[in-house]
Parts: structure tokens; C-alpha cells; sequence
């Protein structure tokens, strides 16, 4: 068989975690570990920066199902934050995706008393203010796990006021057949709600998973969309 474009062992363990995250939100289920499901635990290197990688959606359905995680998920999580700490010439997105993950250890699953905790100051956000409509959804989408309910942040408000700005990023990236960029982008507006009516973002995002739905985290980001697109209209 010809290896040429074999998938690396970080993309295949990537696509299996956000494939276990995707199944989750599909059956709500709380009791399952996403990271045992793809075979990670904390002990595992390749696995544990797969968990790096996907961020704070290793827990993503406790946070949107409110329900405890599972302890070995947050496991993973908690040693991906002590393994892969961001070096201090880090890009904006890399810093924010740190903090982030802290950030949703400490609200939904606090450690024991006495327990060493990790902290990391909330990074700037100055610099999506003045950013081109362009970088600007390219920034976004990268921080896309940010984009979940109850966990305000400056990014999430430079989303909330750029809206229209997100909006004609999310038609661009369909255009472009950016599948995980759009994904990204309608996951910020489905969190935030502030799309224009005459977007139809619930059919973009049907049309975005059908045509990039072989990339499990095009499909997780859709999935997170509608889940909160689905709260905010009960």
C-alpha cells in the first residue's frame, strides 16, 4: 500500500478525538470519556497533544449539556495544559486557546483542595479590534472553541460587536470552500446570535457539513452551532 500520504500519528489521533467529541454531542452522552473512546489517556504523548490541538472541546459536551466530565477527560486535558504550555513568543491564538482551556478546567472541574492549580492571565485582544474583516474570521475560526455559552472573554465580545464583519467571512470561506474556517465562523455566530437575518446561517451550516463533514471538526463546530442556535430559541 502506498504510504506517501499516510495521515501522521498527531492527525489520525486529532481526527479520532474530534470524532469521539462529535458522537457525544450527537448522543449527550455525559457518562462516556471522549478521550478514552479514542483510545487517549494521560499517559499518552501523541494522544495528549491531539488533546492540545482540539482545546477546550475535549469537554464540550459537559459544557453544553451541563453535566459533570469524565474524570479521565479531564485528565487529558488538564496534562495537555502542563505539557504544552505556550512559549512566550506564542501567536495571539495559541495564548488564548491556553487560557481558554484553563479557564473551562476551573469552571467545570475545579481541582481538590490543596491541589496544584495552573494559571494563565487572560492574553490581549486588542489587536482583533483593527484586524480586516478577512484575518479577522481566520482568527475567529482558529478560536472557535471559545465560542460557547457562559464563558465571556475579550474575544468573545470583539465577536459579539463584529458580527456583520463574521458574517461576510462566513460567506467568503463557503466561496472558497474553507470548510472548517465557515465552521468556525457560524459556530462564533450561532454562539453569539448576532447574525444578519438574511444570512441563513442554519442552511450555510447544513451546506458546510455536507460538503466538509470528512473532517470530523468541520462537524464538531457545526454540531456546537446548532446545539446553541437550538438553546437560545427555547
Amino acid at each position: 500500500m502506498d504510504q506517501t500520504h499516510a495521515p501522521s500519528p498527531l492527525a489520525g489521533a486529532v481526527h479520532d478525538l474530534a470524532t469521539e467529541v462529535v458522537l457525544a454531542l450527537r448522543s449527550g452522552d455525559h457518562l462516556a470519556t471522549v478521550c478514552g473512546a479514542a483510545g487517549i489517556d494521560e499517559e499518552n504523548r501523541t494522544g495528549i497533544a491531539a488533546a492540545r490541538v482540539i482545546g477546550a472541546d475535549v469537554l464540550l459536551p459537559s459544557v453544553l449539556y451541563g453535566r459533570n466530565p469524565h474524570p479521565g477527560d479531564v485528565a487529558v486535558l488538564d496534562r495537555a495544559v502542563r505539557e504544552f504550555p505556550p512559549k512566550p513568543d506564542a501567536p495571539a491564538a495559541t495564548a488564548w486557546s491556553h487560557w481558554h482551556m484553563i479557564s473551562t478546567l476551573r469552571r467545570i472541574a475545579p481541582p481538590p483542595p490543596g491541589a496544584p492549580a495552573v494559571t494563565y492571565e487572560e492574553p490581549d485582544a486588542a489587536w482583533l479590534e483593527q484586524a480586516p474583516w478577512q484575518s479577522f474570521t481566520h482568527q475567529l475560526s482558529v478560536l472557535a472553541p471559545l465560542a460557547v455559552p457562559a464563558a465571556p472573554s475579550a474575544v468573545q465580545r470583539a465577536a459579539s460587536a463584529r458580527a456583520v464583519d463574521l458574517a461576510r467571512g462566513f460567506v467568503r470561506a463557503v466561496r472558497r470552500r474553507d470548510w472548517l474556517q465557515a465552521a468556525g465562523a457560524g459556530r462564533w455566530l450561532a454562539a453569539t446570535g448576532g447574525e444578519p437575518a438574511t444570512l441563513g446561517l442554519e442552511r450555510g451550516l447544513d451546506f458546510v457539513e455536507l460538503m466538509g463533514g470528512h473532517d470530523p471538526r468541520v462537524t464538531l463546530h457545526v454540531r456546537a452551532a446548532r446545539l446553541m442556535a437550538e438553546a437560545r430559541t427555547r
